[in-house]
């Protein structure tokens, strides 16, 4: 089965006055990040990371910083068009893995609610999604949260594909019949249809 792997990366600054929004939660603390959205940047990173996944461009293309229909949106509406293009192209998630990297908030006691909230806006189990998170220590970025983002899709098994599987099976059904026939005539005991033409141990 094809598989491909998908990269998103995204960042903004800190700014007073905004609503802190992060992996689809929103958050107590005294900034948000500045974006003409709600500068999610783990939403926007894994929006990219999917649409690479299937080579369908990037968040920009769809939705274009200056377009005032996206000023301060949900980023899960990114996130479900990433989804939908993915399902166009005949793929489906198999995991995520994303990286935080910002000075506060801290993400570790908030990363269960967090992978729980991306699972549900993605359609998968929480063992799906890993979120982590880093300090930007000697990056003198201490007012900017980034993200890095991960994700591995598989391409779903087409009709046709079931087709083919099916003729294979039935194939091998019809070459077991006839090595069947010529066993019963070779030891003129005939063996029961159904039964696995490798089950010789009595045949010397």
């Amino acid at each position: 089965m094809e598989t491909r792997i998908g990269f998103g990366w995204d960042s903004h600054v800190f700014k007073a006055g905004v609503p802190l929004r992060l992996g689809g939660l929103s958050l107590d603390h005294p900034e948000g990040l500045a974006g003409h959205s709600d500068g999610d940047v783990l939403l926007h990173a894994l929006t990219d990371a999917l649409l690479g996944a299937v080579a369908a461009g990037d968040i920009g293309s769809f939705f274009p910083p200056g377009d005032p229909r996206w000023k301060d949106a949900d980023s899960a509406i990114f996130l479900n068009l990433a989804m939908e293009e993915l399902e166009h192209a005949d793929f489906r998630i198999v995991n995520v893995d994303t990286t935080l990297i910002l000075a506060a908030p801290k993400i570790g006691p908030i990363a269960g609610q967090m992978r729980a909230r991306v699972a549900d806006l993605l359609n998968l189990g929480i063992d799906q999604v890993s979120i982590k998170a880093k300090t930007p220590e000697g990056l003198n970025l201490d007012h900017v949260a980034q993200c890095h983002a991960v994700a591995l899709v598989e391409r779903v098994i087409e009709p046709d594909d079931l087709k083919s599987m099916s003729d294979v099976i039935e194939s091998q059904r019809q070459l077991e019949d006839v090595v069947e026939d010529l066993l019963a005539s070779v030891h003129g005991v005939p063996k029961k249809r159904g039964e696995s033409v490798y089950d010789t141990e009595d045949i010397t």
